[in-house]
């Protein structure tokens, strides 16, 4: 058996390995009690609701999918594009929904078991929390590995297409998983949002009632919200991120070095991350009454370990592959490195263990026009650190490569940074989906009357989920950048090979108008993309606002306690508006990348996928910052800082975490999905936008 068909089995192989450790955490979890008849029934309806806004999700995405298949077999047939394309869209589509939906089934049978785990002891209330998350996170890799092998082995060993047509392919089911990623983000941040601000501003600002009272109708949509949109939304987000750094790595390694072995480097350490993300997770565990800072540590000691594991690992992997150029090892360790500082940079402008929240907190005390002043403020400082990581990243993992020499070696580097970064998704995702876990753990404990001591404990997991959640989206933001950039120097790469096509990209200087313009319409694009994904959070919350008013009224009893509330209402309410306003963006994203390259041309896309990747950055780490600062600046005063829960400074901080909600849940994490599907939408119609372009 050749080499080359070895490596492709040994990663399939890792693939495997991940879903059955991710079956076995799933398995295990599920043996855990799930508590009282009351838990049960309250995790049901969450299970329920978040069943059925996936089911009707899908059956909407369905159709953009059976759209997009008919295009691409039309391209496919003028010979725009190989026959492979439309059927690798479908498998990257249909693995990315497949990954973010036993996320979410996980999640949410996992949300009880939790809370009853808190009533032990907080350690195992972590352990429940995180192996829930693990599930998403290992599932996430393995079926992205899984993807990507089976494509390889049929294009390359039973078609035998050449290497140059095998990546050309696989880039197509990137643009599938991306496509699926917007809606699950876009849909599900506005579900989820929009019932958080309906629960928070009727029911604490306005009822003056407690977070997850069972009085209030939205809670049990916002506790649904958490798990469609931060479990099976993130799911479907990193898949695409980790498929699309992979991929776009091996297109660039073959355009460099005309070698297989090129192509098989990036697989290689996609397949040794997963197994030492799963060595990480067992380190992962913590003592009763621990601190923020020691839940944190506890976290952060599965993922550093890990990092510094593959760090060590890639090494010999480098040297064994390419040999004569191992100094590439070092654009791999730039790219680990980069994601553990952008997680710290994070963790530190998030949470509330270290000034910049615990300062915002404190400017509660002059009302709410300071705190939302204050937390738009530290969003906007939080990019520095961020950007100037990225840009040294870039730098060092250029020149290292071998980019003075070559650009195309260079720009391989870059791609294997974003590898590098997210060779440890499997741990990394597993400390972001915990926190969804965790947080609708505290809702079940409250709703449920369990003792004070359970709910503390569970706040305490809550609140470093919200630091993990803000850390995971630094992460993914990062991941975003490295692999846009990577995905751009691929779209140039394929106009170039494409009959015409160097000619019409020749000049991609500053000063060439359709550059300057593709520039404009691109840093734009963020922008336009957030106040629409903003506008539908607000629109959808203005129904369930006005839903729960009606029941506060015309319930008889719900307030003192003595009628049920109409939840499956406010669900059905967030499931048709947020599916009805997911449409708009999600078009715009596929729409404008084919229409500038129509109108400018390559050189006009090419600037637009610069100023998108720029001002895509920075508006997603504000956004994100912005809205976990906020969040945890209402944490802490819960706490018993600066008045407490109820008081003045604590009304004025909900609804400064009530404006950060739809810019860290919705806006933010959506926007580092277009900055991608933006690329990969370009490199699909590339042949198109050469052939018929005006310019």
């Amino acid at each position: 058996m050749n080499k080359d068909i070895i490596i492709v089995i040994a990663t399939a192989l890792a693939s495997l390995l991940a879903i059955l450790f991710a079956a076995l955490t799933a398995k295990k979890v599920l043996g855990y009690s799930e508590g009282s008849e009351l838990m049960q029934k309250i995790s049901r309806s969450v299970r329920k609701g978040a069943n059925a806004y996936l089911s009707r999700q899908y059956k909407i995405v369905i159709i953009f999918f059976a759209v997009m298949f008919v295009i691409l077999g039309a391209m496919a047939i003028f010979g725009f594009l190989t026959p492979f394309v439309p059927f690798a869209f479908l498998t990257g589509g249909f693995f990315s929904g497949f990954s973010g939906f036993i996320g979410m089934k996980i999640a949410t049978a996992s949300n009880a078991r939790t809370a009853n785990a808190c009533m032990e002891g907080l350690n195992k209330g972590l352990r429940v929390a995180f192996s829930a998350g693990s599930v998403m996170g290992f599932t996430v890799v393995g079926l992205g590995l899984l993807d990507l092998t089976i494509w390889l082995l049929i294009l390359k060993f039973i078609v035998k297409l050449p290497d140059e047509a095998v990546t050309d392919a696989m880039l197509t089911f990137g643009m599938g998983a991306s496509s699926m990623a917007l809606f699950a983000r876009v849909g599900g941040g506005i579900f989820t949002k929009a019932a958080d601000v309906g629960a928070d501003l009727v029911g604490k600002v306005e009822a003056g009632i407690p977070e997850d009272d069972p009085r209030n109708p939205a809670v049990i949509a916002d506790n649904v919200g958490d798990n469609v949109g931060d479990v099976a939304g993130m799911g479907a987000d990193l898949y695409e991120s980790y498929v699309g750094s992979i991929i776009s790595s091996c297109a660039l390694g073959i355009a460099a070095f005309k070698s297989f072995n090129a192509m098989a480097l990036p697989l290689c350490i996609a397949a040794i991350g997963v197994l030492c993300s799963v060595l990480g997770t067992f380190l992962v565990k913590t003592k009763e009454g621990a601190s923020q800072k020691q839940l944190l540590s506890a976290l952060s000691r599965g993922t550093n370990f890990s990092a510094i594991l593959i760090a060590i690992v890639s090494l010999p992997l480098v040297w064994y592959f390419l040999k004569d150029n191992w100094t590439i090892y070092f654009a791999i360790l730039a790219g680990l490195i980069s994601g553990v500082l952008i997680g710290r940079s994070t963790e530190y402008y998030t949470s509330d263990s270290y000034k910049p929240t615990q300062n915002l907190a404190k400017t509660s005390e002059t009302g709410t026009a300071t705190i939302i002043i204050g937390g738009l403020s530290v969003g906007m400082l939080s990019t520095l650190i961020p950007i100037i990581i990225v840009s040294v990243c870039v730098l060092v993992a250029y020149f290292v490569s071998g980019g003075a020499g070559s650009a195309s070696m260079g720009l391989y580097g870059i791609a294997l940074a974003a590898v590098g970064m997210l060779s440890t998704l499997g741990i990394t995702l597993a400390t972001d989906a915990y926190g969804p876990v965790a947080d609708n753990a505290g809702g079940i404990a409250e709703m449920a009357g369990l003792d004070k001591s359970v709910r503390e404990r569970t706040d305490a997991l809550d609140s470093l989920g919200n630091t993990t959640a803000a850390t995971g989206k630094g992460f993914a933001i990062g991941s975003a950048a490295l692999t846009a950039l990577a995905l751009m120097a691929s779209y140039i790469n394929k106009i170039q090979s494409i009959d015409g096509g160097a000619e019409k990209i020749k000049n991609l200087a500053i000063n060439n108008p359709t550059v300057l313009i593709g520039l404009f319409i691109g840093a734009c694009l963020p922008f336009v993309f957030a106040a629409l994904t903003m506008n539908s959070v607000g629109r959808a919350a203005q129904s369930v606002v006005k839903e729960v008013r009606r029941q506060f009224k015309e319930i008889a009893g719900l307030m003192e306690g003595n009628a049920d509330a109409d939840y499956a209402k406010c669900v059905d309410l967030c499931t048709k508006s947020s599916l009805h306003e997911m449409i708009l963006p999600t078009i715009v994203a596929v729409i404008v990348p084919v229409i500038v390259g129509i109108v400018l041309g390559p050189t006009g896309v090419v600037g637009m996928l610069a100023g998108a990747t720029a001002s895509g950055f920075l508006m997603a780490v504000f956004m994100s910052n912005s809205g976990g600062a906020w969040d945890n600046a209402k944490k802490y005063i819960e706490s018993g800082q600066f008045g407490g829960k109820g008081s003045e400074n604590h009304k004025a901080a909900v609804v400064g975490d009530t404006v950060g909600d739809p810019f860290k849940d919705t806006s933010g994490p959506s926007i580092n999905i277009l900055i991608k599907i933006l690329s990969m939408v370009s490199i699909v119609f590339a042949a198109v936008v050469v052939s018929f372009s005006l310019l």
